[in-house]
């Protein structure tokens, strides 16, 4: 048998430590001397001591250590306890970084380094399904990379999308903590967002990065270096000469269904283009290529896939349809919803 310091030295206990572990009744010593009261250690209790030793430093409490000796001779038993503490451990990781990261949230608000932007999860998925049609995929070469535009206003979140030839923008009421913020984000994190769930959220944006939480999971996403274009001045208001028509959208898809082909050639692609004019009584109808090559002035055309999309992106209630003349953009508006509407540019006859 070995003595208390030769049983520190084999274990990597402290001489303190195996008295204060004989004291707790974990590790009592095989022998003590009743005159000089030494203690004495077999060889299966240096083990026992080495795996105390172990445990002690990955912070297990004693209560497990003493029953992680008691059944030092069923290692299948001593795994397992081990296996459990493990997770403990890396679920206490888990949440100390979130903790971390919420302290380096606050500190970032304090510093006007941050904006926070806090809204309902139905808010903010309607709103990016109202502009998701107008961003492209990502392509590789392609000059202006697919994305969407989050822009914070005095209570408001505004999501703009566009591809040049079409043009998408919905409000979302929001809260807004911090300094106004502008930032182009990739279509992979806005097509997580949309999956995000009904219950409420918060972005947080810096201008390095933009992440939020739900359900324990992270989102983040570094925004694109894209000037993206003034979008406003897209949206002015309507000229004198703007007809404005109330459809549905069942209303514009029959007019669409089995009507005479009309197509156009841009940049090597062909597309199919709907004609768009209005019937005496001032309802909306879809034009022939004769009649609109014969007087284009009272006549919109524009992409007919991008007019289904827009149209889809609508929703189910009435839309209301500016007709701006030959060459100005089309815009699809929910009826009497001014926080969301689609722009798409006119193709020439």
């Amino acid at each position: 048998m070995r003595n208390i310091g030769e049983a520190a030295r084999a274990s990597g206990l402290t001489v303190s430590a195996l008295r204060w572990y004989d004291g707790a009744g974990v590790l009592v010593p095989a022998a003590v001397d009743p005159v000089t009261g030494y203690r004495r250690y077999t060889a299966e209790q240096i083990r026992a001591a080495r795996l105390i030793a172990g445990l002690r430093r990955v912070g297990m409490p004693v209560a497990e250590i003493a029953e992680a000796v008691r059944d030092l001779g069923r290692p299948g038993l001593v795994r397992k306890r081990i296996d459990a503490h493990r997770d403990r451990l890396e679920a206490g990781i888990v949440d100390a970084r979130r903790e971390l990261l919420r302290l380096h949230t606050l500190l970032d608000l304090e510093e006007n380094l941050m904006t926070r932007v806090t809204l309902s999860g139905t808010d903010l998925t309607a709103a990016l399904a109202a502009v998701r049609f107008a961003a492209t995929d990502p392509i590789a070469g392609a000059p202006f990379p697919g994305g969407v535009l989050f822009e914070t206003g005095d209570g408001v979140l505004t999501l703009v999308a566009t591809d040049r030839y079409r043009l998408a923008v919905a409000a979302a009421p929001a809260t807004v903590e911090g300094p106004p913020a502008r930032q182009y984000l990739p279509l992979a994190f806005v097509d997580e967002l949309r999956l995000i769930g009904s219950g409420p959220l918060t972005l947080d944006v810096t201008p390095d990065l933009v992440r939020t939480e739900s359900a324990g999971h992270e989102l983040r996403a570094e925004p694109l270096d894209v000037e993206f274009p003034d979008y406003r001045r897209l949206i002015g208001p309507s000229g004198d000469g703007t007809r404005r028509v109330t459809v549905t959208p069942d209303q514009v898809r029959r007019m669409l269904t089995g009507a005479p082909e009309v197509r156009r050639e841009h940049d090597g692609a062909v597309y199919p283009v709907a004609i768009l004019a209005l019937d005496p009584d001032g309802g909306l109808r879809l034009a022939a290529e004769d009649e609109w090559a014969a007087d284009a002035g009272t006549h919109v055309a524009v992409n007919r896939e991008f007019l289904l999309q827009a149209v889809d992106a609508g929703g189910p209630g009435q839309l209301q349809l500016d007709l701006d003349g030959p060459v100005q953009p089309l815009t699809i508006r929910i009826a009497g919803d001014d926080s969301r509407f689609s722009l798409l540019m006119p193709v020439r006859a």
